[in-house]
């Protein structure tokens, strides 16, 4: 099966294209959404713009387009315009199928191209989902949050250390553990498909009220794993 993954360079959209590559299915391109715009329905709007420098190490081939809509039925045709030059069997989101205002609005815009939309691990528990990706040695930055609760965590890592304090949390406050319907978007610093590693040198947190904020990463490096280990 051709197919695309709808790419953010998070946790989420991160462990579909593990999922993709696990299954066997032919990766045509990774299709990334920078909007201009913190305000989109279907588009994480921090760190995208640093989605190139994960397809460059992971040598996949890579589109990256501006959104300046906030409407579902639009953001979602802007893909629909792009696929329809691009054709693919499926577009493969990340997650569990709870964003259900992105998924609904992409599968209604390209099923007349005859392009199935899914979320990779569908039906799943996303706690459980998360958990694998520490476990499995992901480094999850929270890069954007919009919740009450979240806001501490805005810059931070999730590690398997603190994932018992965060789902507290999210049970506390009423945020899904996943952050799967827009309580909090992340960019991935470390994974098994990585053969180096970011570093975030210098980041500036910015924050819009007291439960909304988002990071701008301003000096990403990437470092050799194997060189890290050496000199620690």
């Amino acid at each position: 099966m051709k197919v695309a993954i709808m790419y953010s360079g998070g946790k989420d959209s991160t462990f579909a294209l593990e999922h993709a590559l696990a299954k066997g299915w032919e990766i045509q391109y990774l299709l990334s959404v920078k909007p201009t715009r913190t305000d989109c329905y279907l588009f994480h709007y921090a760190t995208v713009e640093h989605t190139p420098k994960i397809a460059k190490m992971l040598n996949l081939k890579h589109h990256l387009v501006s959104c300046s809509i906030a409407d579902p039925e639009g953001e979602a045709n802007l893909i629909r315009d792009f696929v329809k030059n691009n054709l693919v069997d499926a577009l493969v989101l990340g997650g569990t199928g709870l964003q259900e205002t992105q998924l609904k609005s992409l599968q209604a815009a390209l099923r007349p191209l005859g392009v199935e939309v899914f979320a990779a691990h569908a039906g799943e528990d996303h706690g459980v989902v998360f958990n694998e990706m520490l476990q499995r040695g992901y480094e999850i930055m929270i890069t954007q949050v919009a919740s009450d609760g979240l806001m501490k965590w805005l810059g931070k890592v999730v590690t398997k250390d603190n994932f018992s304090e965060l789902a507290r949390d999210s049970f506390k406050y009423g945020f899904h553990v996943g952050f799967e319907g827009g309580y909090a978007d992340t960019f991935i610093l470390n994974c098994p498909l990585f053969n180096q590693r970011f570093v975030v040198e210098e980041m500036e947190v910015k924050k819009e009220d007291d439960y909304c904020g988002h990071v701008v990463i301003k000096k990403l490096k990437i470092v050799n794993k194997e060189v890290e280990i050496l000199s620690n």
